[in-house]
């Protein structure tokens, strides 16, 4: 029976160790791309990812120019413990869908992937520049939503 004077203990517990792996992530991107189809960048955009309160989630807010048509989004990663993957949620300005995407950070190397898509980056050895693409999973269609390179800056200003 629990006694209404003493309230339930604090739950002080601590953010999963694995969560170190996206770090590197933290701060302001600036991002340019082009479509497979394109000899010139037609992806401008930027995103900032920051820790929530607490240090269990980490938050990425951006807005990226695809072709002539902005696009904002919200993203907030966690970590799986049992299947050791971070899972996303992606809320964007397209749709009222909340997309699933998965992230996994081994050193220097990214892989962030959803809806039919995997992005495959690398970062600098000193961390502030990430160069990669996103390609079409196999099965899926290649498209210029699917398949496009993309560099992100880091942002002395952040």
């Amino acid at each position: 029976m629990e006694n209404s004077e003493n309230p339930p203990p604090i739950d002080l517990s601590q953010p999963d160790p694995a969560l170190k792996r996206l770090e590197k992530l933290v701060g302001t991107w600036k991002l340019t791309g082009r479509t497979l189809s394109s000899k010139e960048d037609n992806i401008t955009g930027w995103t900032t990812f920051e820790w929530m309160p607490g240090g269990f989630f980490l938050k990425s807010v951006g807005e990226i120019t695809f072709k002539g048509f902005i696009m904002q989004s919200l993203e907030i990663i966690a970590y799986d413990p049992e299947r050791k993957t971070f899972p996303s949620s992606v809320y964007s300005s397209m749709s009222g869908t909340v997309f699933s995407y998965e992230w996994d950070v081994q050193g220097n190397s990214i892989i962030h992937s959803g809806l039919g898509a995997t992005y495959t980056g690398m970062f600098s050895e000193d961390g502030n520049l990430l160069i990669g693409g996103w390609r079409p999973d196999e099965g899926t269609e290649s498209t210029d939503g699917t398949a496009y390179d993309a560099t992100m800056r880091r942002q002395d200003d952040c």
